[in-house]
């Protein structure tokens, strides 16, 4: 990246920060994905009950393997063998735990988070229940503000998602959600496909927090996930 690409990106990034903390989050900033593991190895105490949601920046950045292989409890959504009922007995513990890890699908350089989910057990996680939540993004995942954020779920996010998921929508054929077809201007937040594959059921918005630093936001300098 050209310096002075790069010192434009510093400054959004700072500026992402600054303001997620006046909203009462935790930011932290690492440049590589490589650096994520260590930095979890000292925010994470040893002995913790831990999960996550569903994440291919937490993969992406070896994430899942340090929690398996690590001193924690960890509630693992994705071992091999279990069965339906006992994810779902997962995505309910997650509620007593200490750490819930996840990312996010958009951060805002007011310091909002935006994130749409269908099971919702991530967007539940995030609101109430785990006494620490964790979420690794992406720089590819600061936007302006919080109608950048609803387009981007539209146009990458959900798409990305919904073809990896091989749900069949609308935006997994296209390439972006059917409440921008043929629509020239305007984003209608909740607007999308009737189909029970849909994956964007649920929208929340984390702004200002009464509690300090529950929420904790780890900016990692690279592009990850969708």
């Amino acid at each position: 990246m050209d310096g002075f690409k790069a010192e434009i990106l510093k400054k959004r990034i700072e500026r992402t920060m600054e303001n997620l903390e006046r909203n009462n989050m935790e930011a932290f900033f690492v440049p590589d994905k490589e650096d994520v593991v260590p930095r979890l190895s000292e925010m994470i105490s040893a002995g913790s009950t831990v999960t996550c949601g569903g994440s291919v920046s937490l993969y992406q950045c070896g994430v899942i393997d340090f929690l398996r292989d690590g001193p924690y409890c960890f509630l693992d959504r994705d071992r091999e063998g279990l069965s339906k009922e006992d994810r779902e007995a997962i995505f309910r513990q997650a509620f007593s735990s200490d750490v819930y890890l996840c990312s996010s699908n958009a951060v805002t350089e007011n310091g909002e988070l935006y994130n749409v989910d269908g099971n919702s057990n991530r967007t539940a996680a995030i609101l109430y229940g785990p006494k620490s939540v964790i979420m690794v993004v992406g720089i590819n995942k600061i936007v302006r503000n919080l109608d950048e954020a609803v387009l981007r779920v539209k146009t990458v996010s959900a798409p990305a998602n919904a073809l990896r998921l091989r749900c069949g929508t609308f935006c997994s054929e296209k390439g972006y959600c059917a409440s921008l077809e043929g629509k020239k201007s305007g984003v209608e937040i909740c607007a999308g496909c009737h189909t029970d594959a849909r994956i964007c059921c649920n929208y929340v918005i984390s702004a200002r927090q009464r509690q300090k630093n529950r929420i904790k936001v780890l900016l990692v300098g690279q592009d990850l996930g969708y």
